[in-house]
């Protein structure tokens, strides 16, 4: 089984409208050369790429944009358009006085597997007290949550709310919550690792930016900035495979991956083992 378990929904049918919220969407994220992408077009793609599963992102963003980069209600409709292949997460602004009241409806109404935070676009630290219902919320359903972790290309977005260690506390105070770091917290990738030997309960994904290719890039992350055996010996269960797509091809990241020489078992944790774990998909 290979998932990919970061990738952003907004401009896959039926959500990319061509409209108004469309612009707007595309200008708040930063993504306005990205156009539009069917879904049979999506789902050739993931077969291209031996793809399974993608993980769909969404984002809400009502207090500080006055918007959501895909609502919940919109992301049960595209999980229905192919949910055999598709894993819908949930959002939600902390700073909305009905937050609770949306992860109920997100998780026991909609179905949906997780949640998604961006603490640098919504301006939260993960350990302020608003955040503490989110968690409660999340344990109660048994839901993990994917935050984005360390440096953004996107508008407005301080880096000083996603740093790896902004989510220790978190990780200390709710050790029965999974915690998925993306992006691998890039550039502190250190930090990262750090956090995933620590705690059982933190996770992290392989969408990191890079600017040259995916292969080399994870060869200098894995092989040099870290050492080569870490994966293999020390956080085999810990890592998995993300692409941010479609900003990034799950293609060529997932070659990155496969390059890396890793153990054949060590490689099939990280393409989806580890994300079965994190959904809660073992069963």
């Amino acid at each position: 089984m290979v998932i990919d378990v970061h990738t952003h929904a907004e401009f896959m049918e039926p959500m990319y409208k061509g409209d108004e919220v469309t612009r707007q969407r595309k200008e708040i994220m930063g993504r306005e050369f990205l156009g539009y992408c069917d879904i049979s077009m999506a789902l050739f793609q993931m077969d291209h790429a031996g793809i399974d599963k993608r993980v769909l992102l969404p984002l809400d963003l009502t207090t500080q944009y006055g918007c959501t980069i895909v609502s919940n209600d919109e992301m049960k409709e595209l999980v229905g358009e192919a949910p055999e292949r598709f894993i819908g997460f949930a959002s939600v602004d902390p700073y909305r006085e009905d937050a609770v009241k949306e992860l109920d409806h997100a998780f026991g109404e909609l179905g949906l597997s997780g949640l998604k935070l961006n603490p640098s676009k919504q301006k939260f630290y993960p350990t302020d007290s608003i955040m503490k219902p989110v968690y409660e919320k999340c344990i109660e359903y048994g839901k993990p949550i994917l935050f984005h972790c360390g440096t953004s290309w996107e508008p407005n977005t301080p880096a000083k709310y996603s740093k790896p260690l902004c989510f220790e506390e978190v990780a200390i105070e709710y050790p029965e919550l999974r915690i998925g770091l993306a992006h691998f917290g890039w550039p502190w990738v250190q930090d990262t690792a750090m956090m995933l030997l620590k705690y059982p309960n933190v996770y992290a994904d392989t969408s990191m930016l890079y600017c040259d290719r995916a292969k080399d890039f994870f060869h200098q992350i894995f092989k040099v900035d870290l050492s080569p055996l870490w994966i293999e010996n020390m956080f085999s269960d810990k890592v998995m495979f993300g692409s941010n797509s479609p900003r990034f091809g799950e293609e060529d990241m997932k070659y990155g991956l496969e390059k890396l020489g890793l153990r054949e078992r060590t490689l099939a944790k990280v393409l989806g083992g580890n994300a079965m774990k994190f959904l809660g998909m073992e069963d």
